[in-house]
């Protein structure tokens, strides 16, 4: 929890278990294990998604995939059809890198731009190409429609040259939809069909996963359903080994996306890889190991990542980054698809499974949420979940948040389905609140193209795909941008649109000043429709304080801050140019009076006052679990503005300490899996004079 005024009920019930190490005398070795919050080079860098085919078409001879003739069945190419592609290219991408530069991006995520199956023909059902990358037959090249290889290095120069990363978007568990089955196929579960070796001798997949002595597997015995491939696609896939039938899970269409179905159903009649497999790891780790080297790119983002078993994570993650490292990418960054609004889930796979990070659904539903107008209640929970993420090489501060994507649709077309009335000019109102929120929250900030140009469309996943470039789909044609008159049926890179020159902005002031970077989030006020947050900056010391309002009315609020008397200004004006620009806090409170749909940044005049004293933390383990099994460790450690505490266990009788993470704000938590017998636990607070303390805890 982020709570920094009153101690939580939870935290309450914790200390009240009786099981509390009290604060000792600092050991000589507790140097060594007060360590500082992670903060990675890339810790709050703004991102850009951009999906290829829709951002700009640089030349129009690849438009048809290289086919000189043919129909849109034969070449995808249908630019009126919303599911075709649309011409955007590589080549188009490129002569837009000074318009990213020129908005503040510093890391450019595109969709995955391998060679895909480019049509599915349903027949009477209708057809629909792979516009959006995520059919994949040939991980080794480029799709045609898009461009070379050698744009494509082109593109990653250009950026590096701008100062802009280039992460590509992958997938690691399925192909394109190649194998077949007799009749109809929906799933067949493991107690229904389970799997069978090549001897037809039933085996337990799940704790075969990731083993070397993984058994040997039969077309004919093994699978649910017998695969088939037509001669004509029985080489379609490259690299070669993803021809071999019996590296898919073979067990029928997903019909829910939720418990077994979710490992190994296919996923949208996609081929579903038998990631558990070895053969599978090891050729996935391969495919994009390769690609760091051939291309020089900073990081990969990965499609559905709870899709897939962690033992596949576990290896795949960290083995592709350590090529990156090897290879002088130090920085070289891996996050994952997880979409839930669950941060215990969400959280598994940047602990348990050896994820970097992933993409924060939690706070998205809690942004839609405050931005619309329903309250602050969700965003403090939020806030209060990150401990969830800290471990001994990750937290929440390498997050990467967004307000809407290509999948659920933008923010502007969310607020407009809460509030069907609603004002083109509250709509941009509270649209910018939302940009506000998203740069100043802790993580990696993501746009999604064309937010910028205030895009809204009328859904998720095609109808919020929408041409930067003047489009020729009649339904998007006529739509409405907020901010602008345009629709997408003009060009849509306007550098002097409102949003375009509100997010330049954010991404210039947060990159002003490492605060944004190296300062703790705690949590202020989750009150109404207001919500406020501190960063404050180990090093100066000088407290930022966030303040935001949803309503349509001014507020006043009473906002705790970090010391009484110290004195306030306002450096970013949010929204509306009313208001004091000074203030000087009264018994530990700021009071401020908000304008409507606004967010403000307060920072203190002078660092805080040093504390009294070292540290004194207390240690003790919570009542809380969580549903991976990581078990809670709190610590307070009361009288101080600001500390950093690094919890550690070791089994007793022995030197060494293992690591489990380092937390930055009040009250100080880790959720580990400890494992079982006789534990020593300890915490080691540093404050920001490098004071020391330290407290125990034997279980």
């Amino acid at each position: 929890m982020k709570r920094s005024v009153v101690v939580s009920l939870l935290t309450a019930s914790t200390l009240a278990l009786g099981l509390a190490g009290t604060a000792t005398a600092a050991d000589p070795g507790d140097a060594a294990l007060a360590r500082d919050s992670l903060r990675s080079d890339l810790t709050g860098v703004p991102f850009y998604m951009t999906m290829i085919d829709r951002y700009a078409n640089g030349d129009q001879r690849n438009d048809r995939g290289g086919l000189d003739s043919g129909t849109r069945l034969q070449n995808g190419f249908d630019p009126t059809d919303k599911q075709f592609f649309h011409g955007g290219d590589l080549a188009g991408l490129s002569s837009k890198v000074d318009y990213l530069a020129g908005l503040g991006v510093k890391a450019l995520w595109v969709n995955p731009p391998f060679r895909n199956r480019w049509v599915v023909d349903l027949g009477p059902a209708g057809a629909f190409a792979a516009y959006h990358g995520y059919a994949i037959i040939d991980f080794t090249s480029f799709d045609p429609h898009f461009g070379t290889a050698q744009e494509m290095r082109a593109l990653v120069d250009k950026a590096h040259a701008r100062g802009i990363k280039v992460f590509f978007d992958i997938t690691a568990q399925y192909t394109a939809d190649v194998i077949t089955f007799a009749g109809e196929h929906p799933y067949k579960s493991l107690q229904e069909a389970p799997y069978k070796d090549a001897n037809g001798k039933v085996f337990d997949i799940e704790a075969m996963a990731g083993r070397p002595d993984f058994p040997k597997l039969s077309v004919d015995k093994s699978f649910p359903y017998k695969p088939i491939l037509a001669p004509e696609a029985a080489q379609l896939k490259k690299p070669a080994w993803l021809n071999d039938p019996t590296l898919y899970h073979n067990r029928g269409d997903a019909t829910v996306y939720e418990g077994e179905q979710l490992l190994y159903g296919d996923f949208f009649g996609l081929d579903d890889l038998m990631t558990e497999h070895p053969r599978v790891v090891a050729g996935m780790e391969q495919i994009y190991s390769s690609w760091i080297d051939q291309l020089n790119i900073d990081g990969y983002r990965i499609d559905t990542a709870k899709h897939v078993n962690d033992e596949f994570w576990q290896a795949f993650a960290p083995g592709v980054r350590a090529h990156a490292v090897a290879r002088g990418k130090k920085d070289f960054f891996i996050f994952g698809e997880v979409y839930s609004g669950d941060p215990e889930l969400t959280s598994h796979y940047s602990t348990a499974a050896k994820m970097q990070s992933v993409l924060d659904f939690p706070f998205q539903g809690a942004a839609r949420d405050f931005v619309s107008g329903k309250g602050s209640s969700l965003l403090g929970q939020v806030l209060e979940s990150d401990d969830l993420y800290t471990d001994a090489d990750s937290n929440a501060y390498s997050l990467t948040t967004f307000v809407g994507n290509h999948d659920m649709g933008r923010l502007s077309m969310m607020l407009k389905q809460d509030h069907p009335d609603i004002s083109e000019q509250e709509l941009l109102a509270r649209v910018k609140l939302g940009n506000e929120l998203l740069f100043l929250w802790r993580g990696n900030p993501v746009i999604y193209n064309g937010d910028e140009q205030g895009f809204i469309g009328t859904g998720g996943d095609a109808e919020t795909r929408q041409d930067m470039f003047p489009t020729q789909v009649a339904a998007h044609k006529t739509q409405d941008q907020v901010g602008t008159d345009k629709t997408p049926a003009d060009d849509n890179f306007d550098p002097t649109h409102p949003l375009y020159r509100q997010l330049r902005s954010l991404a210039g002031f947060t990159a002003a000043d490492p605060v944004w970077k190296r300062g703790n989030q705690v949590l202020r006020l989750a009150s109404g429709d207001v919500i406020a947050f501190s960063r404050i900056d180990p090093t100066t010391g000088r407290e930022f304080l966030v303040v935001a309002n949803a309503s349509n009315s001014a507020q006043t609020v009473d906002v705790p801050i970090g010391a009484s008397g110290t004195q306030y200004e306002r450096i970013r004006p949010a929204l509306q140019t009313a208001g004091v620009t000074q203030v000087t806090s009264t018994d530990d409170t700021l009071k401020l009076t908000l304008p409507p749909l606004s967010a403000g940044v307060y920072r203190s005049r002078s660092a805080l006052p040093a504390d009294p004293a070292a540290p004194k933390p207390t240690l003790a383990l919570g009542d809380n679990t969580t549903q991976d099994g990581r078990t809670e460790l709190v610590s307070t450690v009361s009288g101080v503005s600001y500390a950093q505490a690094t919890f550690a266990l070791r089994v007793p009788g022995q030197q060494k300490w293992t690591v489990l993470g380092t937390d930055d704000a009040p009250p100080y938590r880790v959720f580990s899996k400890l494992p079982a017998g006789k534990l020593e636990l300890r915490v080691v607070a540093k404050d920001r004079q490098n004071r020391l303390g330290a407290a125990s805890l034997l279980r």
